[in-house]
């Protein structure tokens, strides 16, 4: 694994915060929210445009269903946790056993002599990351792969191939500086175009590494 760890937050890190105040961004604080700040304080840094000194993060809440996007300041940020520092290791032993931890524990090995950043998020990244025993018997396996270099086709299509018979579900995001999406889309590329996600939005594109301009 190459790369090193930086202090600013990048979509996909988890922050712990200092206190329980986040201010909304587009969507109304919603009743939950307050109490799952003061249960776990932990958040984690969304996709999304933030005016100077702050950070667009989501809260989860006990539920599913339970997400709200808003925003933190930088100076109530505590600590950072990137999905390259997460691994199977931080898991309690007892929930090692639960596939989407199982399946990472396995993705490790295949993944040992990757030449690229990569790790858990979602509920895995969250659960590492915190301590909290939100991965479920049913959860997918989210994994972010950090690609400022062009993937080939035939090395995603393999990396591919390689996750897609483990006993859980894996989605890759792969990431790039300006923008995510699924390495399963890359890699199958069953059309000339690919959806990609960026700060501003969705939209299809044919190089994922070089959207200046294009899809607009």
């Amino acid at each position: 694994m190459v790369g090193a760890i930086y202090d600013v937050p990048q979509v996909h890190d988890l922050l712990s915060l200092r206190s329980e105040t986040i201010h909304p961004a587009c969507m109304t604080e919603l009743p939950w929210v307050k109490m799952a700040l003061r249960r776990n304080p932990w958040v984690v840094v969304r996709r999304v445009n933030a005016p100077v000194g702050k950070i667009a993060v989501g809260v989860r809440g006990i539920d599913r269903n339970q997400r709200w996007g808003g925003l933190v300041e930088m100076t109530d940020v505590v600590l950072i946790k990137q999905p390259l520092q997460l691994r199977t290791s931080l898991a309690h032993d007892s929930r090692k056993a639960v596939p989407a931890l199982k399946t990472l524990a396995l993705v490790e090995k295949e993944f040992a002599d990757l030449d690229l950043n990569w790790g858990p998020v979602g509920s895995v990244g969250f659960e590492l990351a915190t301590g909290d025993c939100v991965t479920t018997e049913s959860s997918d396996l989210d994994l972010a792969l950090f690609a400022s270099q062009r993937i080939a086709h035939d090395i995603a299509h393999d990396l591919w191939s390689a996750l897609s018979s483990l006993p859980a579900k894996v989605d890759v995001r792969v990431e790039t500086p300006c923008c995510g999406f699924s390495l399963e889309e890359y890699a199958l590329r069953r059309s000339a175009k690919i959806m990609i996600r960026t700060p501003d939005g969705r939209q299809l594109v044919e190089d994922p590494w070089d959207v200046t301009g294009e899809g607009r």
